[in-house]
């Protein structure tokens, strides 16, 4: 039953139709849990938030079905946005996003361009620009553009994951560079071809990766909910004797709230994720498929919003 949950969230999140019948319904349908909200001032007021609990974070302006340059256009725009909303804010907050929001499909030197800007304006502020990754045909692209963008910049990181069998190769590869790496399990739907399907060997294949990106020299965004992962990351960098400022611990905006404020409480930096916009739908399929047990919490809410007077 549970596979069958995540093969549906996972089809449901790749689709455009879905997407915008969710549009209709907003983040009633319990998205709201995962999602900051659908406006740059929103996340800035989570942000703000989390900040006074100890917390940093990490803001991404949702964005997968860019369809025409001009709204790869648009999208950069936005991230250079937010970067100047953080900035004007004071807050304590990096910028996340996607390659394929900026037209990486549609027409790679306007999406390296886009970088270029994006990176550089997040350098005027001494701010940070992390790459997340995506299925695995945008896998070697978006490690392609990391590496030239590296030529230039030093404010700039990706993601790796987990589940895939190339990655520990990739993160040897990338220790030439002194990578910054968000370490994933990975939460898109690959072919056992090209990824583990056996979560203990995604778990093994994440320890492996924990470690040999700290050995390797690079910086560690370690990002699970998994307090099993949590304490092998802990024994690692104390076995290796890895200063607070070469790691950090990375989690979910609405997900493992109390992890999070202990390890903090614990002297550990913690970094949250913080999504926003109204192009959420994917990315709450996602969070879904991780975690099936997730979609009673989203039943019971649009039982709450849909009963008469409530949700009108």
């Amino acid at each position: 039953m549970e596979k069958l949950l995540r093969h549906l969230f996972q089809t449901l999140g790749r689709s455009q139709a879905a997407n915008r019948l969710a549009k209709r319904y907003g983040l009633r349908l319990g998205a709201g849990r995962f999602v900051a909200g659908e406006t740059l001032k929103q996340s800035i007021e989570a942000v703000r938030r989390l900040n006074e609990r100890g917390l940093i974070a990490t803001v991404d302006h949702l964005g997968e079905f860019v369809s025409t340059e001009e709204e790869a256009r648009l999208s950069a725009e936005m991230c250079l946005h937010t970067l100047d909303a953080i900035d004007k804010a004071g807050v304590q907050s990096n910028l996340s996003l996607k390659l394929t929001s900026l037209g990486l499909d549609l027409n790679r030197e306007l999406c390296k361009q886009s970088m270029k800007l994006i990176v550089e304006r997040a350098k005027s502020y001494g701010n940070f620009v992390r790459i997340d990754m995506e299925d695995y045909v945008h896998c070697q692209p978006t490690l392609d553009l990391y590496r030239e963008l590296r030529e230039q910049y030093d404010n700039v990181g990706v993601v790796v994951q987990a589940y895939l069998y190339r990655t520990e190769e990739d993160v040897r590869s990338l220790s030439e560079l002194q990578a910054n790496l968000r370490l994933v399990k990975g939460a898109y739907k690959e072919s056992p071809d090209v990824a583990f399907s056996d979560k203990r060997d995604v778990d093994d294949n994440f320890k492996r990766l924990i470690r040999l990106q700290l050995e390797g020299g690079g910086y560690a965004a370690i990002a699970t909910h998994d307090e099993q992962i949590v304490a092998y990351a802990k024994e690692a960098v104390k076995e290796l004797a890895i200063p607070n400022g070469r790691f950090e611990f990375q989690m979910l905006y609405g997900i493992a709230e109390e992890l999070q404020s202990r390890l903090v409480d614990e002297g550990y930096r913690v970094r949250v994720y913080v999504p926003f916009g109204v192009d959420w739908f994917g990315y709450f399929m996602r969070r879904l498929a991780e975690r099936p047990a997730n979609v009673w919490f989203v039943l019971k809410h649009m039982m709450r919003t849909t009963r008469p007077g409530k949700g009108s």
